[in-house]
């Protein structure tokens, strides 16, 4: 058997074809989805980039592993300590680490090391190309070097091979050769000017007017087309629909380059693929405009498609409800691959279910983390067949959210409505789901047997100032908020962070 991850930066699935978009965004990834599992509510433990891949290779969640952002001592893993012995543990217990010894050659088409300085998690891999963009390479750069890689090695067997592409994260930068798909396409209705216009009030980074930047520049602006500056106008959103868009349809493209050369070389037959991504992206929602800043549904949701020859293409039931994080995917790989999923692992396998084709038992509810943009974690759950997310706000990275937001995802995908004031029930309910996991993974003390430092590492984060993004900023910020006449943000963010302070 061989395996081909595609790992796909910031690919929201409700923008593909597979999951229901109305715009013909992905037509060679709808082609592989139709012998595919497709798994319809999948979400990554920890968001957004580092963690979330972090969490992916290594099996765990970030609260175990100690990486929940991109800077401060939380962008790096915890320290092995004293019982540390010649190799690390995440050389012993990595996902490539089990492929490996389960007789997998293992390498990756990626810059994410790179990008993120994240070296731990090359753990496993026998073979490492960089494409030398840092996560701004094209999608015909990436598959080019993979399509090498395969003509080279493609007739092997047993082989895994991760392929990183970026073009769907911003800036949105797919050539102009490539033309404009999506000129006659509407846009998502629910973003409409009325939408839009509430949002120019608002603020946070990202936001419809600092969408580039807080300070109101963009670093990129004028250097991509297809990427806009601020949201002043529905003509600035449908660029952003249509920069998102193209970027997905355009990697689509190179996405069937890749599959086309595997049955070129004889291999498609007996080789599986998985399609993910490290985490969504919002376009609008929560007025946060082409990024990825907080815990909510859109950010923590993944596509993940997974075929494997003899087994999705037979099965009965390949679109899969269940709730199951994107660690779940690495241990299910690595089990339907003859591997052991290690006991330190926080992921569970769905290779039983998959094998005998019946429903997984579903997971109670998950609980999702963000600590780069937000300081917040959430709590993903049903109730009386009905989809629900509860976010829970520490530090709002100068979003004016309040401590606590729920969305009835079944009737509200967009999460415009809070229901926190009307629905106590399902605050409550989901308040008990956070602390029952808290207590499972010794949160609660002051220290922590587990891990160095205090038992939760959030506490970390917030003692070095909050989230990455906004740390330090909120005074210049306040400012700018009241220069735009903004100041009923400003002042409802100076009371907050002043509690915050306290």
């Amino acid at each position: 058997m061989r395996i081909l991850y595609l790992d796909i930066d910031a690919l929201r699935p409700d923008h593909l074809g597979c999951y229901g978009y109305s715009r013909p965004t992905s037509p060679n990834l709808d082609r592989l989805a139709a012998g595919a599992w497709r798994f319809d509510a999948c979400h990554a433990s920890d968001v957004p980039c580092c963690p979330s891949r972090t969490s992916l290779f290594a099996g765990r969640f970030g609260v175990n592993h100690g990486v929940l952002c991109h800077a401060g001592r939380r962008a790096e893993p915890f320290s092995d300590g004293p019982d540390r012995g010649f190799q690390a543990r995440l050389e012993r217990d990595a996902w490539m680490a089990g492929l490996q010894k389960a007789g997998y050659y293992t390498a990756a088409i990626s810059s994410f090391g790179a990008r993120h300085s994240a070296w731990w998690w090359t753990a496993g891999f026998r073979e490492i190309l960089d494409t030398g963009g840092n996560g701004m390479e094209l999608a015909e750069d990436v598959a080019d070097t993979a399509l090498d890689w395969l003509d080279r090695r493609g007739r092997n067997d047993c082989w895994f091979l991760h392929v990183n592409l970026w073009d769907a994260h911003t800036p949105y930068r797919t050539p102009e050769s490539f033309g404009e798909p999506f000129v006659d396409h509407p846009t998502p209705t629910w973003l409409n000017e009325s939408v839009r216009q509430k949002h120019w009030l608002g603020c946070g980074p990202q936001c419809a007017r600092e969408r580039g930047a807080m300070n109101g520049h963009d670093e990129h602006r004028g250097r991509f087309p297809r990427q806009p500056h601020v949201m002043a106008s529905s003509q600035d959103v449908r660029r952003m629909f249509d920069g998102y868009d193209t970027a997905v349809r355009y990697l689509d493209h190179h996405v069937g380059r890749l599959i086309d050369r595997l049955d070129q070389i004889g291999v498609l037959d007996d080789t599986a693929i998985l399609v993910s991504a490290d985490h969504g992206e919002t376009l609008g929602e929560l007025n946060i405009y082409g990024c990825h800043q907080t815990v909510d549904a859109i950010t923590t949701r993944v596509p993940a498609l997974l075929h494997w020859p003899g087994l999705s293409d037979r099965a009965n039931h390949k679109v899969r409800p269940e709730l199951i994080y994107h660690i779940d995917l690495a241990a299910t790989v690595l089990e339907l691959a003859g591997g052991a999923v290690p006991s330190s692992w926080d992921a569970q396998s769905l290779a039983q279910s998959l094998r005998h084709d019946e429903p997984h038992r579903d997971r109670p509810y998950l609980v999702l983390s963000q600590m780069q943009g937000t300081c917040q974690r959430a709590v993903r759950f049903r109730r009386d067949d009905r989809d629900y997310i509860l976010i829970r706000t520490f530090h709002d990275g100068l979003h004016d959210l309040p401590a606590n937001l729920i969305y009835d995802l079944t009737a509200d995908p967009h999460h415009q409505h809070d229901l926190a004031d009307h629905r106590p029930d399902l605050v409550a309910h989901a308040q008990r789901c956070l602390q029952e996991w808290a207590i499972e993974h010794d949160l609660l003390n002051s220290a922590s047997a587990r891990r160095p430092g205090p038992a939760d590492p959030m506490v970390t984060v917030l003692d070095e100032g909050g989230p990455p993004h906004s740390r330090g900023r909120l005074d210049y910020y306040l400012a700018r908020l009241k220069a735009t006449g903004r100041h009923t943000c400003a002042q409802r963010l100076h009371q907050r962070h002043l509690a915050l302070r306290q």
